[in-house]
């Protein structure tokens, strides 16, 4: 047989035993009659271990058989998987598994070899960093943070599997903490009435037509700070949703919409009128600035042209409102209160869905419709109404 099973056990720091289970390959021997072995797993199981040793030897005798790599996690992640992802995902996204992984994952895994890694190594540490693993003070992670890291440490041995490098994803075998079921989040929003008396509060600021695209858009804070001149048809009312200025590691970056959903948004007629005179305003200021005029062609943007910072565009919102009397809420909460206000006025899902830009009509009603008291009353009504009519 050129592939025969070793048991071995490895001592967690909390002293407790794990056994990860090996299928050791005979190559013969080298120039110096030296015997080659080279070692996979490990296993959680000696079943598992039968298997994989069944597809070894398979591969062996086929010719197709690949040595297991010497690469270990540290340089897997940072010279091979993190450049590749890079081209794959959002800027945001490969930011959250570039700090996730430096952080969580290489401190304690970044010097093993890519082939030593099995379930009991992620076990041990998805316990640590339950337990320990803050690093701006004590305590452990959530289990919904351990989670996410898992599946970042999923994905990146996948990957090692896919290029031939190990046999087998020991994260398949692991068992990462289930997310705790959280309870819905409370959505904040506005009644008609409050938001009318918001928009009359911010009447002659200089970024009244920003607070109304917002409201009467629904668009995300990053989509309304991407919006380009260019991406306007102001005489059909239409926005072209077509990208996003977010902030990752502390710069500014333009990227595509959330879910790579580039839309196209009808626009009411007071809006398009607000666009029109802040137009004007933006000239002015380009006028006055002369040639140190930054223009990025930004509808919304500082007076020299620069990019607004997003966190900036949500304090001053938050300033506006604590000088009011309405109910104190965030930016992102105009969403909220754009999504509610159009629903209660009975347009259907699929609309608000596509002016949103959310994956589906089905995620818009599961985000909102529970919020709205009185449409399920209403529909009751509605229906018994219409029966009751056809007599």
């Amino acid at each position: 047989m050129q592939g025969h099973i070793r048991k071995r056990t490895h001592k967690t720091k909390a002293g407790k035993e794990t056994v990860n289970w090996y299928v050791v390959v005979e190559l013969g021997r080298d120039a110096n009659a030296k015997r080659r072995q080279k070692w996979h797993g490990g296993y959680r199981t000696r079943k598992e271990a039968e298997v994989a040793r069944t597809k070894i030897v398979g591969d062996l005798h086929a010719g197709t058989y690949t040595e297991p790599t010497k690469l270990t996690l540290r340089e897997w992640v940072e010279d091979k998987w993190l450049p590749t992802v890079r081209t794959q995902v959002k800027p945001s996204t490969f930011d959250s598994y570039q700090r996730n992984i430096h952080l969580h994952v290489l401190p304690a895994l970044g010097g093993r070899s890519l082939v030593d890694i099995g379930p009991g190594q992620l076990n041990t540490l998805y316990v640590d960093l339950l337990e320990h693993g803050r690093r701006n003070g004590p305590g452990g992670l959530s289990p919904k943070t351990v989670h996410y890291i898992h599946t970042m440490v999923h994905k990146a041995l996948a990957d090692a599997v896919d290029g031939g490098l190990i046999a087998a994803n020991a994260a398949g075998r692991a068992k990462p903490p289930r997310p705790r079921s959280a309870a819905p989040k409370e959505l904040l929003f506005w009644a008609p009435e409050q938001l009318r008396s918001f928009l009359d509060l911010v009447a002659r600021h200089r970024l009244e037509a920003a607070w109304n695209v917002s409201a009467m858009t629904g668009m995300r804070r990053g989509e309304v700070l991407g919006l380009r001149w260019a991406d306007l048809d102001l005489n059909s009312s239409r926005i072209h949703v077509r990208q996003a200025l977010v902030s990752v590691a502390y710069k500014l970056i333009v990227s595509t919409p959330k879910n790579h959903l580039a839309r196209v948004i009808d626009l009411d007629p007071a809006t398009v009128e607000q666009i029109r005179l802040h137009r004007q305003r933006q000239l002015a200021e380009q006028e006055e600035w002369g040639d140190g005029y930054r223009d990025g062609d930004l509808l919304f943007c500082k007076e020299n042209g620069e990019p607004i910072h997003p966190q900036t565009l949500s304090q001053a919102f938050e300033r506006l409102v604590d000088k009011s009397d309405l109910p104190r809420i965030h930016l992102h909460c105009l969403r909220h209160t754009h999504a509610t206000i159009a629903l209660r006025a009975g347009v259907p899902p699929k609309v608000i869905s596509e002016r949103l830009g959310h994956e589906s009509p089905a995620f818009t009603l599961k985000q909102y419709a529970h919020v709205i008291p009185g449409m399920q009353a209403d529909a009751a009504r509605a229906i018994a109404d219409l029966v009751a009519s056809s007599n």
